[in-house]
């Protein structure tokens, strides 16, 4: 994908944050039944975690809450509300959230022992960006430490698409890219990327990690999201 195609699109999904991140916020308060999943592949007395389009911080609530080792979370939101919503939320443990915008700016070094990329990968335009994307996370993983990611399979879904508009003029996008629409609120648009199983394979090769599993969870039937958990090798 094009520089000022990519550009645009993720122009659109911040403007679509800015509108939504009441509407967003309060939809999105309960932690998925996925993040389960990764629990028992947590170990460390002092677990330092990157949560990459955190939001409001539910992941860090839901692994304060669940894990008997302390927390050091770190979280990186393109929106400002919905950070200032993760401050107010995140108590207890040591918290860092930065602004950060997936086109302009660098990711932080690590290494971390937990990383999560949930609700990102189908905003993050072009393939060869998402496979740097997740590439560019599996360098930061600790030792031993976990790569987590999810996408989103809202095109398996009827009531999902149901919401696809038809793209604004100019657009030159990719096989699998949609517009859809928002029903919550102010009216908004978002760009989102349908990951495939090929695409997901060729996301995990690219870390060059292990996979632990590959599973799918969450929603009404436990399916709308496709997760896959990897670990870095502990002497890598």
């Amino acid at each position: 994908m094009d520089e000022p195609t990519a550009r645009r699109l993720n122009d659109l999904n911040r403007q679509f944050y800015q509108i939504t991140a009441p509407e967003f916020d309060a939809s999105r308060a309960d932690p998925w039944p996925g993040w389960e999943r990764l629990l028992p592949y947590l170990h460390a007395p002092l677990l330092s975690v990157l949560d990459v389009g955190c939001g409001n911080g539910r992941l860090g609530t839901f692994l304060a809450g669940r894990l008997q080792s302390g927390i050091r979370y770190h979280g990186l939101d393109s929106s400002a509300a919905l950070l200032d919503r993760a401050r107010s939320a995140l108590g207890g443990i040591e918290v860092r959230l930065d602004v950060w915008d997936l086109l302009d700016d660098p990711l932080p070094p690590g290494p971390y022992d937990l990383i999560a990329l949930f609700g990102v990968l189908h905003h993050v335009p072009g393939a060869d960006r998402r496979r740097a994307l997740v590439a560019d996370l599996a360098a930061r993983v600790a030792p031993g430490g976990v790569l987590a990611f999810a996408a989103w399979r809202f095109y398996d879904f009827e009531r999902f698409r149901a919401r696809i508009v038809p793209w604004p003029e100019g657009f030159t996008v990719e096989s699998g890219d949609y517009v859809l629409d928002w029903r919550r609120g102010a009216p908004a648009l978002r760009y989102c990327h349908h990951i495939d199983d090929a695409e997901h394979a060729s996301l995990i090769a690219a870390t060059g990690l292990a996979e632990l599993e590959t599973f799918y969870a969450d929603g009404r039937t436990n399916d709308m999201n496709r997760y896959s958990i990897l670990k870095r090798a502990p002497h890598a």
